[in-house]
């Protein structure tokens, strides 16, 4: 196995844990050793890489330069690593992947257990959130791939794969709009509705409408969590809103029923896979991505 220069391992530990002694204590070392070694790269680089304040330590605008470029080539050695065990024809490894909460409770479960069947030496590591976070984590290489609803563009993104994607509303199936085929936000006002909190890329979207429409709902509930609005839907039978993709497994169950929003706003989002531009990535994240693409292509369009 490869492993990074320490003095690497130990600018990261450093940098992410924001404290010497708990770095230290995650890396086994002792803080007075630790200390000691942060204090000679920084008499090396001829500059401070940390801040030192009275809780801990915070990166210097020079650290953060040097903490990018450490990341980088951290997980270069990880792409490097996979590949030598490709040439061995091996596929194993552990994949880093950041998804949106509408994923992560169906499709990408169930991707990950379709692949391990076959391929059983690869790992996962899955971290959900919000796009803005999760995009965040993609360029400091925490995680090697996304799958987020509508991702700001940028040119160190980038899209491997892209579906349509509309906001839905969340009913029950004894619900008077639970007839209908689609639904206008204005449908809505009548009824009691939870939403996301704003955090949430889909509540910004309805937040937008509603301003520009000078639509008012009857917020019952907000919610910083997918599953506590749909728990809240199905005992209280209030509106909630998920994109199309975190409703199947509901709809499915005959639990909750899905209704597509037709507002021009909010029928036309995207579902987006997509890695930090410019990265090699490893083999066994290749693998999986490959399959995860054939996976969102074969959904329901």
């Amino acid at each position: 196995m490869l492993h990074p220069p320490r003095h690497f391992v130990y600018l990261d530990a450093v940098a992410r844990a924001g404290s010497i002694r708990k770095a230290a204590e995650k890396l086994h070392v002792a803080s007075t050793a630790l200390n000691r070694k942060i204090l000679e790269i920084e008499s090396d680089i001829g500059t401070p890489l940390f801040e030192r304040l009275p809780r801990g330590v915070r990166l210097t605008a020079a650290g953060e330069v040097l903490i990018t470029a450490v990341r980088r080539s951290m997980a270069d050695m990880r792409s490097a690593e996979s590949q030598i065990e490709q040439l061995r024809g091996l596929v194993r490894g552990t994949v880093r992947i950041g998804c949106a909460e509408s994923v992560a409770t169906d499709l990408i479960p169930g991707t990950i257990a379709h692949y391990q069947q076959t391929h059983p030496g690869v790992q996962f590591q899955i971290v959900s959130g919000v796009t803005g976070n999760l995009a965040a984590s993609l360029m400091a290489d925490d995680v090697e791939l996304i799958l987020v609803h509508d991702p700001q563009p940028s040119e160190t993104l980038r899209v491997i794969s892209a579906i349509a994607q509309p906001l839905c509303a969340m009913l029950r199936p004894d619900h008077p709009l639970a007839k209908r085929a689609t639904l206008r936000l204005a449908d809505c006002q009548k009824y009691t509705v939870a939403l996301g909190d704003r955090s949430f890329g889909s509540r910004r979207l309805l937040d937008d409408v509603m301003a520009r429409s000078r639509i008012a709902l009857q917020v019952a509930l907000e919610a910083s969590t997918v599953q506590t609005l749909k728990e809240f839907t199905r005992q209280t039978g209030a509106i909630s809103f998920q994109f199309q993709i975190g409703t199947l497994n509901e709809v499915r169950r005959g639990e909750l029923v899905s209704i597509p929003l037709s507002d021009r706003a909010l029928a036309h989002s995207q579902l987006v896979l997509a890695a930090r531009a410019g990265r090699m990535l490893p083999i066994a994240t290749l693998s999986f991505m490959e399959t995860l693409v054939n996976r969102l292509a074969a959904l329901p369009g």
